[in-house]
Order: C-alpha cells, then structure tokens, then sequence
C-alpha cells in the first residue's frame, strides 16, 4: 500500500517555523512529491494562481491575520484542504466551512496526516 500522501504536492500554510518543518517532514515521510512551506498570505498572491498544490494544511492565523478568506479560495477552487491550529473558533470554522476538519494543536502527526489524506479522499474518515 503506497503512503497516504503519495506524489501529493502539499502547502503548509503555518508561520511558527519549528511547527512547519515538523510538518513539512510528516509529510515527505508520507509520499508527498513537494511540500512548500508559506508563512505569509501576501507570497501566495504572488504566486501564479493555486495550481502548484494539490492539497493544503492552514493555519486559522499567520501573524495575526485570518486565513479564512484564502481558505474560501481553496474550496471555491476544489482544493482538498483541513485547518491546523491552536486558534480555534470551532463555532466559526463549523458553520463557514462544516465540511473541513479542524486539527487541533498541539496534533499528532497521524491525526494531520490522517486529516489530510481523508480530505484528498485516500482515506476514510474516522
């Protein structure tokens, strides 16, 4: 059975460094083909559109800014996607995105994986 992520091209929207390399490796230890790590949502803007990531783990709030406008895009785009974050208005998130899991920090690698691939549809949802 290959790994959960395999040939996947994840984004790690996350701006507490030592978390996204935690991630970032999570990843590669699961197949992903390229993992790219972000820390601020002005870089994505200069980025040509969405089509370089098949699937995304965002972070609620880089540097105090909220993440749900681009998480808006990634799901008007059809871009898999879960929120990993320690701010948490699960109220919020629940009625704009009631279909994306949430994974809380601090998270264990196999529940952001497991959220991940569930949400790439390589895995069922527990």
């Amino acid at each position: 059975m290959p790994p959960l992520l395999d040939g996947l091209r994840i984004l790690i929207l996350e701006d507490e460094v030592l978390i996204a390399m935690d991630v970032e490796q999570l990843c590669r230890d699961q197949g992903a083909a390229d993992v790219t790590i972000v820390d601020d949502l002005a870089e994505i803007d200069r980025r040509d559109g969405l089509s370089w990531f098949d699937a995304a783990i965002v972070d609620l709030m880089l540097g105090g800014t909220s993440t749900l406008d681009f998480a808006a895009r990634l799901r008007n785009a059809g871009i898999p996607f879960v929120f990993a974050s320690g701010h948490s208005d699960s109220e919020e998130i629940e009625g704009s995105f009631p279909e994306i899991q949430l994974v809380a920090k601090p998270y264990s690698g196999d529940d952001l994986i497991e959220a991940v691939a569930t949400a790439c549809g390589r895995a069922k949802a527990a």
